[in-house]
Order: C-alpha cells, then sequence, then structure tokens
C-alpha cells in the first residue's frame, strides 16, 4: 500500500478560520502537519519540520534554492497566499517542483482592512476608544475622506479593489504602476507618476510585491515629496518603506499618520514609531477572515490535490511570474518617473 502523502504547513492560519480544507487533504489519504511554532520558521526550522515532506503549504517563510534542494520528496510548493517572494522558483522548476500561489484569495478582505485603517487614522477612531475607557471625553475633530485624492501605489487585485472602495468614498483615485491596467480606470483610477501621486494624494497605500525594485522604493526622497500632513499605509511588504526615513517623516509632522500590517520578520522588533499616537500596528491580518481561510485554504489543496493526482496544478507561478522574478535579480529595474515602464538595465 502506497504510503500517505505528508502535507507540512508552515503557514500559521492554515486551517485555523476553517476546517474544510484540512478535512479535504485528510480524505485524500494525507498526512497534516501544522507549523509548531506559530510564526515563520527559519531555513534549519522548515527542514526539521518539512525534510520529508511531499507538499508544503508555505506561509510567509522563505525558501531558499540551499532548503528545496535538500527537501528530496518535495513535489509542490503551495503559497498560502498571494505572492512568492523569498521562495526559489526557479531552482524549484529545474528540480520538476511545481510552485503554486493563490490568486485573489484575500483580496477584499485586504482591500477592505486598507480602508479600515484609513478611516481609524483620519478620525482617530482607535485614540478616542482609548481615551474614553480611560475616562476620558476628548472629542478630536477628525478628517473625512469625500473629495480627497487617494494614491494608490501597485494597481493589482488589490489595488483594483481599494479603487472601488475609495470610488463609492466620493474620492479622486491616482494610480502607479509598471502596469496600466484598464479595468482600474473604470473604477477611476487615473495613472501618474511615482512623484506625481506622492505630491497630490492625501492618502497612499501600497500595495506592491517585495523585490530588489520595490525595495526601499519609500524612502527619504519620497517622503519629503509628498503633501505635508497626509497619512501611508502598509499591507503589502515591511521592505517597500525605509523605516528610518518614515521614522522622520513622523516625527517632523510632514506624514500626519502611518498604519502597517506587514513586518520582516514575525513577531517584529519594536520600532519607536510604533508607539506614537498617529500609527496603527496590526499582526498581518489583514487578509485574515474565516471566509478568506476557507477560500485561500481550498485553493491551495486544489492545487496540491491536482500535482497528487499527477495533474497539473490550477494556479501554477506562470512565466510571467518568473518574469517580475527577475525585477529581484536587477535585470529590470522600474522607472519612478515613468507610469507603465520597465526599462532594461545595460550590460546586464
Amino acid at each position: 500500500m502506497a504510503s500517505k502523502w505528508v502535507v507540512c504547513s508552515t503557514a500559521v492560519t492554515f486551517g485555523r478560520g476553517s476546517s474544510e480544507p484540512v478535512d479535504r487533504l485528510e480524505a485524500a489519504g494525507c498526512e497534516v502537519r501544522f507549523n509548531p511554532y506559530g510564526r515563520p520558521l527559519d531555513k534549519k526550522e522548515i527542514l526539521e519540520f518539512a525534510r520529508d515532506a511531499d507538499a508544503i503549504i508555505l506561509g510567509n517563510d522563505d525558501l531558499p534554492a540551499s532548503v528545496i534542494r535538500r527537501m528530496k520528496k518535495l513535489k509542490i510548493i503551495a503559497r498560502y497566499g498571494v505572492g512568492f517572494d523569498g521562495v526559489d522558483v526557479a531552482e524549484a522548476r529545474d528540480l520538476g517542483i511545481q510552485v503554486t500561489y493563490a490568486p485573489a484569495s484575500n483580496r477584499e478582505e485586504t482591500a477592505d482592512f486598507t480602508f479600515g485603517l484609513i478611516l481609524d487614522l483620519e478620525r482617530h477612531i482607535s485614540q478616542m476608544v482609548i481615551d474614553t475607557r480611560s475616562g476620558g471625553w476628548t472629542k478630536r475633530t477628525g478628517t473625512g475622506l469625500y473629495g480627497k485624492t487617494i494614491g494608490i501605489i501597485g494597481v493589482g487585485q488589490i489595488g483594483t479593489a481599494v479603487a472601488r472602495r475609495a470610488l463609492g468614498f466620493g474620492m479622486d483615485i491616482l494610480g502607479y504602476d509598471i502596469i496600466q491596467r484598464n479595468e482600474a480606470t473604470v473604477y477611476g483610477v487615473v495613472y501618474t507618476t511615482l512623484n506625481d501621486l506622492l505630491r497630490r494624494s492625501d492618502i497612499i497605500t501600497i500595495h506592491l510585491p517585495l523585490d530588489e525594485t520595490t525595495r526601499n522604493l519609500i524612502s527619504s526622497r519620497e517622503l519629503n515629496l509628498v503633501k505635508p500632513g497626509s497619512i501611508l499605509i502598509n499591507t503589502a511588504r515591511s521592505g517597500i518603506v525605509n523605516h528610518n526615513a518614515l521614522d522622520k517623516a513622523l516625527q517632523s509632522g510632514r506624514l500626519s499618520g502611518f498604519a502597517i500590517d506587514v513586518f520582516s520578520k514575525e513577531p517584529p522588533d519594536h520600532q519607536p514609531y510604533y508607539d506614537y499616537d498617529n500609527v496603527l500596528v496590526t499582526p498581518h491580518v489583514a487578509g485574515n477572515t474565516y471566509e478568506s481561510s476557507q477560500r485561500m485554504g481550498n485553493i491551495v489543496v486544489d492545487n496540491i490535490l491536482a500535482v497528487k493526482s499527477g495533474k497539473e496544478p490550477p494556479d501554477p507561478v506562470t512565466p510571467q511570474h518568473l518574469y517580475e522574478s527577475m525585477l529581484s535579480m536587477g535585470q529590470v529595474v522600474l522607472n519612478k518617473q515613468m507610469p507603465g515602464t520597465l526599462h532594461q538595465l545595460e550590460g546586464k
């Protein structure tokens, strides 16, 4: 009798909001193992936990070539999420290992949460809740969203969902991306350069993947361009914003507020600005709801069971994704001055 497929999940929230994905794997004869640490694993811990895995459900962990090569039974890396930074996709493909992801699985939830953070910052909701609970009665004057300009950096699935919500609030919408998608313009997005977006936006929200072209994309120069008193939201990747420059912008008042839900490691090292009254820090939960947990879990399971059955998975990382991964190797660079363009680096 064939041995059970071993499926190891480093994704902390897999199976937590809904048991259906786990039940499906077990019904298909899989042995399912769960993250024993409650946080992303380092390389040594991944090997200890999943060395004999046939499938790995990968959370916010890195999976470099050095680890992939030592997982001799591995047949599929199923990313529990919409991104795949930190995974050596080329190495996996060379070894015949499928790499899949869960596109758009938490798009609406992340867009909802983004607007929750915006409303909280602009109307000082959390500050007033804390004050009132402690016996205070301070009626803080907030800022309305109607007629304001929101700048969306990264107008993909989530960025477009944010635009739909902004349209409902009666906002003007600017967008910046290397690809200008027509769908977003239906919801009022006007594409422009990054510099122009920063200068004109009252609210700036980031929805980009992290690679070497987007790391520290928002740093001192960019923050010096923003409209004084604007707010910045980051539910994408921590490394897109330079945190020393961010701290200075908050202290100077250039930014009147900041909200972050993403971190380079979890739990993160405490940053001084976490303690500021105009900063919101949440534990990477923007896309985490009961509905998205079930949806994302089932997408991951669909991919695993397809590979287990010898079929092509429905959500593979495609050659287009591999092209985008070239960005992280510096073979193409993003020009901050020109919307929707890629420029080849000479001599690469």
